[in-house]
């Protein structure tokens, strides 16, 4: 963990000293860029972030202001879980396309209703990607608005393997102050392709039988201790130091885990529970995967397999502080040299058999917004050596390229359509509104009775608004509990949709009274 504070921030050796001796540190001695895992620094006393999932509570410690000084005491820390919240978004009832092998509609649509040649196509793209087969191609999706396209989009990535790179973005995110437009779709695209990287290490993978760990008495010195480690065949005890310890300590490894040690750098990965552990157990939480207890050898030679993206990999080379980049997000401007020598070493990999490039999809969101020279770099783009698939939308016929006075069909220049696959989507039937409607109540926890989705279907035919029906499921759901019901009735249906107005309703309205409003000519 880096320590950071609005005040300063403090060395590893210095953090761990003041966590030894429960001494008082100085804040203006702090330096930038320490890793001490069970320091705070902050003038907030109760909570601090560890990661997106777990939270450290420190009860004994205060800062005194006067002296910018603060003691740190580890002797009563608490590991508590943080719920994991998930917000319901648009297109978070899909999973996947609701294909079978043959590309036919299956059992399971995964969240998808309707779009059967769509999704068919999509389907085909899917495998190509799969296999290969389409690097450096794009595809255009186009239909009219509420139609489906970001969903077909969103179900492409459920589809492919968790492997596969994708990035999404809206064509407008190329628009900005800090960097030009070309160096945004050079980043998005470098994001959008993975470097698979194979590494041979020597590993201890084992079931922990014990753990020990010994502290000197008068509390100077570092931590000490011994793991004890088994597999089906053989049983060792392995001396580790403080940083393991601390490392054993946060993760609560206990007998009956299975880890696995890698000797290059003592990094501890816990594998799971042992299956012969769990069966004294009436209950196990379901974060706790099962596994079995290795056999064989304690030390083994692995190879492990990472994939990292292009623009990481170019982020950690572009700056004095490396790796910080990738965190922060603020890479800038990456200069053309650094990329080319970044190329040139993952093409020398290849040759080695180290690296396998992975083309990743990379989804561009409302495409007719980007201008002609977007649509000029993207030709460019696509035919360069690492090039990903790029999957665009949009909802836009006949109309002007943004920046010039040329009509094209959706937007985009005759040269890029000529090396686009289009996908059209169709508007759905009334049948599969209300498919639709039930898959994102069943999202929502939302119980609709059949007169509510009567009312719900009617709305989208009258609004033209597969949106705006949505999300009068969440507000109707909320007058269902004010007034205590058990499922959402037409009457909190048509209720909902008196308070909040839809697009025609506010144009007619404005049309009607529009002298009341101020008005710019």
């Amino acid at each position: 963990m880096t320590i950071s504070d609005p005040l300063s921030q403090k060395t590893n050796v210095q953090a761990q000293n003041c966590i030894e001796h429960d001494q008082i540190c100085d804040i203006n001695d702090l330096k930038h860029g320490s890793t001490a895992d069970n320091v705070l620094v902050s003038s907030v006393v109760k909570y601090f972030w560890i990661d997106a999932r777990m939270v450290f509570s420190v009860k004994s410690v205060f800062t005194v202001f006067s002296g910018m000084s603060l003691t740190v005491s580890t002797s009563d820390i608490i590991v508590n879980e943080v719920p994991k919240v998930e917000r319901i978004g648009a297109h978070s009832h899909i999973y996947g396309l609701g294909l079978d092998d043959s590309l036919n509609a299956a059992t399971d649509n995964q969240g998808m209703v309707g779009q059967i040649k769509a999704r068919r196509a999509a389907g085909l793209i899917v495998k190509m990607i799969k296999d290969g087969k389409i690097a450096g191609r794009a595809i255009l999706i186009t239909g009219e608005p509420g139609t489906g396209k970001t969903a077909l989009a969103m179900g492409i990535s459920k589809a492919i393997s968790a492997q596969t790179p994708f990035v999404s973005m809206t064509a407008s995110e190329v628009y900005s102050v800090d960097m030009s437009k070309t160096e945004i779709l050079t980043q998005a695209i470098r994001k959008a392709i993975g470097v698979t990287i194979a590494e041979k290490k020597t590993v201890i993978s084992g079931e922990v039988v014990s753990v020990e760990t010994e502290r000197p008495q008068n509390g100077i010195g570092k931590r000490t201790g011994k793991i004890t480690l088994k597999t089906t065949d053989m049983e060792a005890v392995f001396d580790i130091g403080s940083k393991m310890i601390e490392t054993v300590i946060r993760d609560r490894i206990s007998a009956g885990d299975v880890i696995r040690i890698d000797k290059t750098n003592g990094t501890i990965e816990r594998l799971g529970r042992s299956a012969l552990r769990n069966r004294g157990f009436d209950a196990v939480s379901n974060s706790v995967s099962e596994v079995p207890c290795p056999d064989g050898e304690l030390e083994k030679h692995v190879e492990l397999v990472d994939t990292v993206a292009l623009h990481e990999i170019d982020a950690i080379n572009s700056r004095a502080q490396g790796y910080l980049t990738v965190f922060s997000g603020d890479t800038g401007e990456i200069k053309s040299e650094i990329r080319e020598a970044v190329d040139k070493k993952i093409n020398e990999w290849r040759e080695q058999e180290r690296a396998r490039i992975v083309p990743g999809v990379l989804f561009i969101d409302e495409v007719h917004v980007l201008d002609l020279e977007c649509f000029a770099f993207l030709n460019r783009a696509m035919e360069g050596e690492f090039a990903p698939i790029i999957v665009m939308a949009t909802n836009r016929g006949m109309t002007q390229i943004r920046g010039t006075s040329f009509v094209s069909a959706h937007g985009v220049p005759v040269d890029l359509l000529d090396r686009a696959l289009i996908v059209k989507t169709v508007p759905y039937s009334e049948e599969e509104v209300k498919q639709i409607l039930i898959i994102r109540a069943r999202a929502e926890n939302v119980t609709l009775s059949p007169g509510a989705l009567v009312g719900l279907a009617k709305i989208f035919e009258k609004t033209n608004s597969l949106r705006y029906a949505m999300q009068l499921i969440t507000v109707s759901d909320i007058l269902r509990q004010r007034a205590k019901a058990a499922e959402i009735q037409p009457e909190h249906v048509k209720k909902a949709y008196s308070m909040f107005h839809d697009v025609h309703r506010v144009k007619k309205l404005l049309e009607d009274n529009g002298e009341q409003y101020i008005t710019y000519t």
